[in-house]
């Protein structure tokens, strides 16, 4: 490793691996919490495997936890690097830069930091727009992208404003988020109420066990500003769209793996790849948003599928 991660802090509670509740058996042997340093930026990741890089980036408004039914499978093939986004967890909380642009630089410097030129990527919900902003922001970083469950704002086709209820239900939140000031007051003091009901009706008809919706909102009330960071990334869509205009410009050439929910976004992500990538594989997984932890033997499989190649390519070269 080649960050002063070791000289920071040790991260610790519930957003740490030490203090995180119900992870797989053995997790705590294969994973640990670090903090990085990049730029005055902190951020918090979690590692271990051994292998080629793999990058899981998160969604909204969850954290790295959100990986972990996958990650000890996949770390017996890779090393995987799974951290909290700027704003979200233990990483540091700033004023400014939710814009996926600037997301997708934090990491790049956090894989730099960590000795990782080359890596494949994994992102879901707004981990999704993360990691397209990452491909075509720094084409010669990643290997190959599967991606989930949120299109690329501004990326064709563009969602129509006035839906169905049901579809109303799960997007009133991209315009609501969105605002400057009146949804964190809103929200503040409810947000077992708001993240709950957003938890709830993305789920489709399995939901989430109330432990696990209870432990991300404690996460979202234990720090002073974490609406702020929560928040960040829609507040930003402005500058992600302009951004998204000029990415549609020249499409992809890495593999693509585009997944949906089919109680959710189901052909959505798809549509939106193929018209930003020439090489894009598709896949509709029977479950809600919460992919990794609704269906997570059907996501591990279709990662281990998808990134077989990556890991044949890297163990020959090794070899």
């Amino acid at each position: 490793m080649r960050s002063s991660s070791t000289r920071l802090p040790t991260p610790e509670g519930p957003g740490s691996v030490s203090g995180a509740p119900n992870l797989p058996a053995g997790f705590t042997g294969t994973f640990k919490s670090v903090y990085v340093n990049i730029g005055g930026l902190r951020l918090h990741a979690v590692t271990g495997g051994d292998g080629p890089p793999l990058l899981l980036v998160h969604g909204w408004p969850e954290t790295w936890y959100a990986w972990r039914l996958l990650m000890p499978a996949l770390a017996r093939d890779f090393t995987v690097v799974a951290p909290d986004q700027r704003g979200i967890g233990l990483s540091d909380i700033t004023q400014d830069g939710y814009d996926t642009g600037t997301l997708a630089g934090d990491l790049v410097k956090l894989m730099d930091a960590l000795g990782h030129p080359r890596f494949a990527l994994a992102g879901h919900d707004t981990g999704m727009p993360i990691s397209y902003a990452l491909a075509a922001d720094h084409p010669g970083r990643v290997d190959r992208m599967a991606v989930a469950e949120a299109p690329p704002p501004g990326v064709p086709p563009v969602p129509l404003m006035w839906r169905p209820e049901s579809a109303n239900d799960r997007a009133f939140h991209l315009m609501f988020n969105h605002l400057p000031v009146m949804n964190d007051q809103l929200i503040r003091g409810r947000e077992d109420i708001y993240f709950g009901f957003e938890f709830d009706i993305q789920a489709g008809a399995e939901k989430l066990p109330a432990d696990l919706v209870r432990y991300y909102i404690g996460i979202l009330t234990s720090r002073r500003n974490a609406l702020r960071g929560s928040l960040g990334w829609y507040r930003a869509l402005d500058a992600t769209i302009a951004q998204n205009e000029q990415r549609v410009m020249r499409k992809l050439t890495l593999p693509v793996l585009a997944i949906g929910g089919e109680q959710s976004l189901g052909t959505r992500p798809a549509e939106a790849m193929m018209n930003v990538a020439e090489n894009v594989q598709t896949l509709v997984i029977p479950a809600g948003h919460w992919l990794m932890e609704q269906a997570p033997d059907q996501i591990l499989a279709a990662l281990t599928a998808f990134l077989a190649p990556y890991k044949a390519a890297h163990n020959a070269a090794v070899h």
